[in-house]
């Protein structure tokens, strides 16, 4: 087993490692002043975003759950990793050779049964399914794609391939490459059976499932030959690294056209995919063997952007949606109409940003292209309806509007679905659609809307949900809001954030001459203390030396972003793990500038003022400790000049810096 990675090489990969670039494969991240980006959190469910990244510090945080830490610390919770494989993946990423305190070479050993193992196994097993597609044996697989205007180049941007028929060829492959039979079962790869494993896809198309990284974590397989009796299409089971609620096929293809538009296109199956996205509807995603729920609905937010305005899903002239959209393209059928009611009951927030597109015929995707061409898939997402009309007019259909029965018996069913819109503004705008799509008087629609709501009934026929209590705020936000209101505390909030943000003006002011009896809350004096602990200012003075003797011609900006990024590291290892949530919270919190400065300058002053501020608070309270203690001498004490001394000398200090202006 490998030593400890040596610290400067995990220093280097923390500096080569773009956190902006990390998290945004992951969470759509937008401006939030300047040096500051924000998105929804990708580790708790939430509608605002909350999550804040700051690339100079190399730094993240959510001011809504806590979580925080460097980009390392990202990689670790994201993909449920130890340090160490954190680490050696950004590496990898990045082109940093390892060392490792037991020895002074690389090592690519990976210890047997982790989830570096297994995401090797999973990309060996990927190899060999990709290398049988051209195979001889693979003419009815090549048949299946070539039927469906997919050829060889097609095949290989999705990574498709083949399970030959027998019981153990990939079982074989892998023992050979030195995978254990555990191994083999805990990646889904193969079955355990009497005489050890065996294939779990055997004769089957494979088409490789890959996390929003590009890692493969699974893998899905359809039927090709009449005499398998298993079902037509076959996933990996759950496993460490494939939970199907978690990941979306094609999703690491899409995700890049996802950020830029604001869209994400829900279809069917793995060919719907790949006829969507070779069509131009770059941004099409499918679920892998089960209904779009909760955790889709998370990936879904993060990427597309904040969904708590109620007017998200307005339709603007461009074409697209206020605050991006989810377009269902749903064949018409009875579990299509079940997913779009219960994504209804479900999240409204979403469900304002989510539309229905139905082909004519009920064709998916791969079968309009192939019938009508590409242009007809793009007009099928373009012509797409939100889900509240999609939902009313389903209502509707069954119903024969030509006759007094009908409207009535049409009202019956479409009240209680508009009465279970919650925003009262696009309720009030659905009643008014209803009226007209049924040909009767809005007064009289909106009676029976406001009869439904008392009746609480829902689209489904159930109770309809009733808007919960708004959540208690949080301990940190409470928190925040008593420091806001405390003019002493939130000055010395302030000091902390841009004495961990700004360190080199933190080092002009003098900041390594302060005590930290200038903070009153026990959390911000252990904050102080880290920093003093990891060398204080004249360290991160040393770092960037130190980086400018190394780089001679690296941009001042660089350098300072190496220094910051070093220096906080160092910072973090000496803060105590209960306030660690509270350091990365400091350390990307928005800096506020005026209307006047809005950039880098604007950050400065603000910070220079900030400093000055607790400067000037410091040498105050060091004055009043001592003339607390020259009151309760006596004057023929001998320390009694020299306090008195030491208080005529910071109180020219004092006036030197603070107040020659006045």
């Amino acid at each position: 087993m490998a030593g400890k990675i040596l610290r400067e090489d995990i220093d280097e990969v923390r500096s080569r490692a773009n956190i902006e670039e990390i998290v945004g494969q992951h969470v759509t991240l937008k401006s939030a002043g300047v040096g500051s980006l924000k998105g929804l959190c990708p580790f708790h469910d939430e509608k605002t975003p909350s999550f804040h990244v700051r690339p100079q510090a190399g730094f993240f945080h959510c001011f809504g759950c806590g979580e925080g830490g460097d980009v390392i610390t990202f990689v670790e919770k994201i993909n449920h990793l130890t340090f160490a494989e954190a680490v050696e993946q950004l590496a990898a990423q990045t082109g940093v050779s390892l060392r490792y305190e037991e020895g002074s070479t690389p090592t690519n050993a990976i210890e047997p049964g982790t989830r570096q193992r297994l995401v090797a196994a999973n990309r060996a097993a990927e190899a060999f399914y990709r290398s049988q597609l051209t195979s001889p044996e693979a003419a009815a697989a090549r048949q299946f794609l070539g039927q469906r205007a997919f050829d060889r180049q097609v095949a290989e941007r999705f990574g498709i391939g083949y399970a030959p028929k027998g019981w153990d060829n990939l079982a074989r492959h892998l023992r050979s490459l030195g995978y254990t039979e555990a191994e083999l079962t805990d990646s889904g790869l193969c079955t355990p059976g009497k005489r050890g494993v065996y294939d779990r896809f055997r004769g089957r198309l494979i088409w490789p499932i890959r996390d929003i990284t590009g890692v493969t974590v699974g893998f899905g397989a359809r039927k090709l030959y009449d005499d398998d009796e298993g079902p037509k299409y076959l996933n990996t089971p759950e496993t460490v690294l494939y939970k199907k609620n978690q990941v979306l096929y094609g999703l690491d293809l899409a995700k890049k056209a996802i950020a830029s538009t604001h869209q994400i296109v829900v279809v069917e199956g793995y060919t719907d995919v790949m006829a969507a996205q070779l069509a131009g509807v770059e941004t099409a995603v499918a679920t892998c063997g089960t209904a779009f729920g909760e955790g889709h609905v998370r990936i879904a937010r993060r990427l597309i952007g904040d969904s708590a305005d109620p007017a998200a899903g307005v339709l603007l002239r461009s074409g697209g949606a206020r605050g991006g959209e989810v377009v269902f393209t749903f064949d018409g059928d009875a579990a299509g109409q079940k997913a779009a009611l219960r994504a209804f009951g479900e999240d409204q927030h979403f469900a304002a940003q989510t539309f229905v597109a139905v082909s004519q015929g009920g064709m998916d995707p791969c079968e309009l292209r192939l019938a009508r061409g590409d242009e007809a898939v793009k007009a099928l997402v373009a012509g797409r309806k939100p889900l509240f009309e999609f939902v009313i007019r389903n209502a509707l259909k069954n119903v024969d509007l030509s006759t007094a029965e009908g409207r009535v018996n049409g009202l019956r069913a479409a009240a209680p679905v508009v009465a279970g819109i919650r925003d009262r503004a696009l309720r009030s705008e659905y009643t008014r659609s209803l009226a007209g799509w049924l040909g009767m008087r809005e007064a009289e629609v909106a009676g029976a809307v406001r009869a439904a709501g008392r009746r609480g009934i829902g689209p489904n026929g159930e109770r309809a949900g009733v808007p919960g209590a708004a959540e208690a705020a949080s301990a940190s936000e409470a928190r925040r809001r008593a420091i806001e209101a405390d003019p002493l505390l939130r000055l010395q909030r302030q000091t902390l954030e841009v004495a961990l943000q700004l360190p080199q003006l933190a080092a002009q002011a003098g900041v390594d001459n302060w005590t930290r009896e200038l903070f009153d809350l026990p959390s911000y004096r252990a904050v102080f203390d880290a920093i003093m602990a990891a060398g204080g200012y004249t360290k991160y003075t040393e770092i960037a030396r130190e980086i400018s003797a190394a780089h001679p011609g690296l941009p001042e900006a660089e350098r300072e972003r190496q220094a910051l990024q070093q220096w906080g590291a160092q910072v973090r290892e000496f803060t105590p793990q209960i306030i660690d949530s509270l350091l990365t919270e400091l350390a990307v919190a928005p800096l506020p500038v005026s209307a006047k400065n809005d950039d880098v300058a604007g950050q400065i002053n603000y910070g220079a003022g900030v400093l000055r501020s607790a400067g000037e608070m410091s040498f105050n309270r060091r004055l009043a400790d001592l003339r607390s203690r020259q009151r309760r001498m006596a004057l023929d004490d001998p320390e009694y000049r020299q306090v008195f001394t030491q208080i005529v000398e910071l109180e020219t200090q004092r006036r030197q810096l603070f107040h020659h202006d006045r």
